[in-house]
């Protein structure tokens, strides 16, 4: 049932929800994403976008102010990379009073009617967060980053490489943890557990923030109806490539390296099933990166 539909069969007001996303110096992939939006199928909400421009002088603001007037914007001064950014646009959400907030990442193109089905998801799943099946641009059958498993022996999350559009299931279904490309988070969820953690977590704040929901018996689902197309993760420069100074900045000196040995031990810990199993994966993963070293590990 579409969302419209349920609004006029209850009589209830229309569903009020917050899109939100933090962006920096991408211009035309920001755009691209917010006309996405703009074509998609709004019957029985009401749609409110919140953009978090943290310091783009590539023009990325004033391109948007132009072409979509009705966007909230919110300036940053370029320090407050993905979590803080995603937090502020968060926040910047919730004083629209909605009955849910989108957290997107602006590299996404939507199928129209992503957010009628993954509402009409949550709606039918009391205490849920729901994510919808994240497709690659370029191979659009492929599902990336869904249904990531924890393994204590592997060094933590472990993505799984096998799903295609073939091959997930046909109906709604658990997942330990839902990347932050694109999340439905409802109000109540925010409100019980608060914010991303954006002092631990500058860069990766999503990594504990729906395990810490599922913790307060939250839910996670994803709907594999739902459809929004991904740029894949930009991989980081490999650690023997670097020189020592290099090297040890972005293994200790700076936390927003996504190699920093101290975030990745952090983010193990804090969304591990138990600390126990946070602290043998971080071994795990450490041990893997001295066979990757030497060229012994190649995955």
């Amino acid at each position: 049932m579409r969302i419209a539909e349920s609004v006029a069969a209850v009589g209830k007001k229309p569903i009020r929800v917050a899109i939100v996303t933090p962006v920096h110096n991408r211009r035309e992939i920001t755009l691209q994403c917010l006309r996405s939006l703009s074509a998609i199928d709004q019957s029985g909400m009401e749609i409110h976008i919140v953009v978090v421009d943290d310091g783009s002088t590539d023009g990325t603001a004033e391109a948007i102010a132009q072409e979509f007037p009705d966007v909230e914007l919110v300036r940053g001064d370029g320090s407050l990379w993905y979590t803080a950014g995603t937090n502020r646009a968060i926040e910047a959400g919730l004083k629209w009073n909605p009955d849910y907030v989108l957290a997107i990442n602006d590299d996404s193109v939507f199928e129209p009617m992503f957010l009628q089905r993954l509402v009409a998801c949550a709606e039918e799943n009391p205490r849920s967060v729901v994510g919808p099946l994240l497709l690659l641009w370029d191979y659009p059958e492929r599902v990336f980053q869904v249904d990531a498993r924890w393994d204590t022996w592997y060094g933590g999350w472990r993505h799984r490489h096998d799903l295609t559009t073939g091959n997930v299931p046909a109906e709604f279904f658990d997942v330990e943890i839902i990347v932050g490309n694109c999340v439905l988070y409802p109000r109540e969820a925010i409100d019980e557990v608060g914010i991303m953690d954006e002092v631990k977590f500058p860069h990766y704040g999503d990594v504990e923030y729906t395990p810490r929901m599922r913790r307060a018996a939250w839910r996670l689902l994803i709907e594999p109806r739902a459809h929004v197309f991904c740029q894949t993760t930009t991989v980081p420069p490999r650690l023997r490539s670097l020189p020592f100074p290099q090297l040890y900045r972005a293994l200790w000196a700076d936390r927003r390296n996504p190699h920093n040995l101290r975030t990745h031990f952090i983010s193990r810990w804090e969304s591990a099933p138990s600390r126990w199993q946070g602290v043998v994966a971080f071994i795990a993963s450490i041990m893997k990166l001295g066979m990757r070293g030497i060229g012994l590990h190649r995955t």
